[in-house]
């Protein structure tokens, strides 16, 4: 009765293979991204741009770069924080060395440069997998914090060891800087998102992403049938790297501004960002949506309900939240192992038969 798809009939394999084959999917997605567009901007303050959506958007792109490389092609990262890194101190290099270039392209760059160090990184994949493998990658993010922190050309020489984002604008709106509107940081985030978001997509429905899924699934047949286990494990790395370094380039310049990579891009981010899609769902788009969703919002309003309802103290509260949240990510897990995407696909299956028993 309120998802149906009976009368929506396809003429051709290219209309039945579209991301969104349903038409009540498409509308909903269109209505969802219109709203995005043109009416949050007008809504949005300071403290929604800074607090929630900002964060989430960015936390979106780095959890869909994960997602790519632990959900679709098997290949556990725990160096996430670190490839935040590498794209924060390439944006900064770039922005300071090459001041005329445009914020997007240093933003690109960035996720290029990101791609090349994720590239490095992955060659142990060829020889190693699973717990092994997160060792290596865990090496790596302390590795990357390490040679941030010690060697002063990343940084410019500062004396205070950090790094401050230049301001610089998109068609004459200031994205980045003290003088950076919510709104304009907003649109400039969800601009990446959505393009993002579409080439991610596109990569799991074509060859790409069946190749990772088919060595994620089982490696040995895999290469017996043809996949090549380099190309594919490499590529894997690269695409999320690239996605990983756009984010944490998008969290230094858009989001935080001046960022010390010992507090701001630790091992807190690279969990913070595993258990996302964790939670959300390995090996879904939308659930690296519905993870970023939960782990920026639920703080928020853990934040607001003790802090703001009941008068706590801020350091209990930020106790207690560390609790309720680790307590919720467990027992999801029990519940629920597949993640946030599996309860909306049951849910949709059952809305389909509804009112009929399922």
């Amino acid at each position: 009765m309120f998802y149906r798809e009976a009368g929506d009939y396809k003429t051709s394999y290219g209309a039945d293979n579209q991301t969104f084959p349903i038409s009540q999917d498409r509308y909903a997605y269109w209505a969802i991204t219109a709203v995005a567009v043109a009416v949050v901007p007008w809504l949005i303050n300071d403290y929604w741009a800074s607090a929630v959506l900002v964060p989430f958007l960015i936390y979106a792109i780095a959890s869909l770069g994960l997602n790519l490389l632990t959900g679709y092609c098997g290949q556990v990262s725990l160096g996430t924080g670190g490839f935040m890194a590498v794209g924060a101190f390439a944006s900064y290099k770039l922005m300071t060395a090459f001041p005329g270039m445009s914020i997007v392209l240093i933003i690109l760059l960035a996720g290029a440069i990101t791609a090349l160090v994720g590239i490095l990184f992955g060659l142990p994949s060829l020889r190693i997998k699973g717990f092994y493998l997160a060792v290596a990658t865990l090496a790596a993010q302390f590795f990357l914090v390490w040679l941030f922190n010690k060697q002063a050309w990343f940084y410019n020489y500062s004396a205070s060891g950090q790094i401050n984002a230049p301001e610089r604008s998109v068609f004459g709106v200031a994205v980045t800087g003290p003088n950076a509107e919510a709104w304009a940081k907003y649109l400039f985030c969800l601009f990446f998102v959505v393009v993002l978001a579409w080439a991610a997509r596109n990569l799991t429905r074509g060859r790409s992403g069946r190749s990772w899924m088919a060595i994620r699934d089982m490696d040995i047949a895999a290469e017996i049938i043809g996949v090549n286990p380099l190309k594919t494990k490499l590529s894997a790395f690269a695409i999320s790297s690239f996605y990983v370094g756009v984010a944490g380039a998008l969290f230094f310049t858009v989001y935080l501004g001046a960022v010390d990579v010992g507090d701001s891009y630790g091992i807190s981010q690279s969990f913070l960002v595993l258990f996302m899609i964790i939670i959300g769902g390995l090996g879904s788009i939308l659930g690296s949506f519905l993870g970023a969703a939960f782990l920026v919002l639920m703080p928020v309003l853990l934040k607001n309900v003790m802090v703001g309802g009941f008068g706590w103290a801020t350091d209990i509260a930020a106790h207690f939240e560390f609790m309720i949240v680790g307590g919720l990510i467990v027992a999801f897990l029990i519940l629920e192992p597949h993640g946030l995407a599996q309860l909306w696909r049951l849910t949709k299956d059952k809305l389909r038969l509804w009112p009929f028993p399922h």
